[in-house]
């Protein structure tokens, strides 16, 4: 396997893989690891990696056209038999520290784009330069760059969830772009007449997210609301203390959100146990920042049977997005 994450934090996927009973590791680079084992019964809970590529092939070449030649001659191969009709992921990746490997990069998969349309131009017209959203297993073509002449490449994939989500000039800050993300790891999102509870809300980038889909927000922060969460329209603001509030008797929310610049295990006691045992909400996005403990350990915490998040249907999908720095974000619902 090679397995993706965010730079510089390959050291922490490669202990996750570990501890999760993977292969060893055979070498690893600037946000990847790759792997000569077989794949963990536990690594679709993985949660630093962003994508796998399964039984991946090396491919190596000093110039353009010879690497889109060998990785042409392993996707066409691929395909004698097989018929295509839908579209499929065409994703072409690399390590954004090797200055120049991006435009590298850019230029094999055109020629390997341009190879492929003179064999199947039907089946090239299907390409889609991004993988699938959600979670789960994927089948299409995935090349990972480890330097400018070498990558390794693979027609099946698996999905973690994390990906570059698009900015909105009115989202009052960058943690609006952590939400959006989270909505893909959960495979779903607030809808219009929902109702959210966003505890440390200021300055409002998770309700204006939630606002816009037209739900109805609670944003709960002794700070202010900014940009397109200010006097929204769906959006009532509350000047309390998030540790401090609590639903009205007999009232619940359909979403808690939560993301506060606080010691994760203060936050699971005092604002995740009691909403997720009392039932106060349905369905959470919820961020721990883990900056001043070991990550590791805190996942495991989370996984264990005592965790505050024992309640839910199945195990919330814990993950490094893309957007978070040292942080996780776990998504989940609760049981009916």
């Amino acid at each position: 396997m090679l397995l993706t994450c965010q730079a510089g934090y390959e050291a922490l996927l490669v202990r996750e893989l570990g501890e999760a009973g993977g292969p060893p590791v055979a070498e690893q680079g600037p946000g990847w690891a790759r792997t000569t084992g077989e794949w963990p019964a536990g690594l679709a809970t993985l949660a630093f990696p962003h994508l796998t590529l399964l039984e991946p092939t090396e491919i190596r070449g000093e110039s353009v056209n010879a690497l889109a030649a060998a990785a042409a001659e392993i996707f066409l191969g691929a395909l004698r038999g097989e018929r295509v009709d839908a579209p499929w992921p065409n994703l072409w990746l690399g390590p954004a520290e090797l200055v120049g490997l991006g435009r590298r990069i850019g230029a094999v998969e055109a020629a390997f784009g341009e190879l492929v349309r003179k064999k199947l131009a039907r089946v090239a017209k299907l390409a889609v330069p991004e993988a699938p959203r959600g979670v789960g297993p994927a089948r299409g073509w995935f090349a990972h760059f480890v330097d400018f002449g070498r990558a390794w490449v693979s027609r099946h994939a698996f999905v973690h969830g994390q990906r570059r989500m698009a900015d909105d000039t009115l989202a009052p800050s960058r943690s609006y772009l952590k939400v959006e993300e989270a909505y893909v790891v959960l495979g779903r999102e607030p809808q219009a007449g929902e109702t959210v509870c966003d505890l440390g809300a200021a300055p409002g980038g998770w309700s204006y997210s939630a606002a816009k889909r037209g739900a109805r927000v609670t944003a709960v922060d002794n700070g202010p609301l900014k940009g397109g969460a200010l006097d929204h329209p769906h959006i009532a603001h509350r000047r309390e203390d998030a540790f401090k509030f609590a639903p009205a008797p007999g009232e619940g929310f359909d979403w808690l959100f939560c993301d506060l610049v606080e010691e994760p295990h203060h936050v699971l006691r005092h604002i995740v146990a009691p909403w997720l045992a009392r039932g106060w909400c349905r369905r959470f996005v919820v961020n721990l920042k883990f900056g001043r403990v070991d990550p590791l350990a805190l996942r495991r915490e989370l996984a264990a049977p005592g965790s505050p998040f024992a309640p839910c249907a199945v195990p919330p999908r814990l993950r490094h997005l893309f957007h978070d720095r040292e942080e996780f974000t776990l998504v989940g619902s609760l049981a009916a």
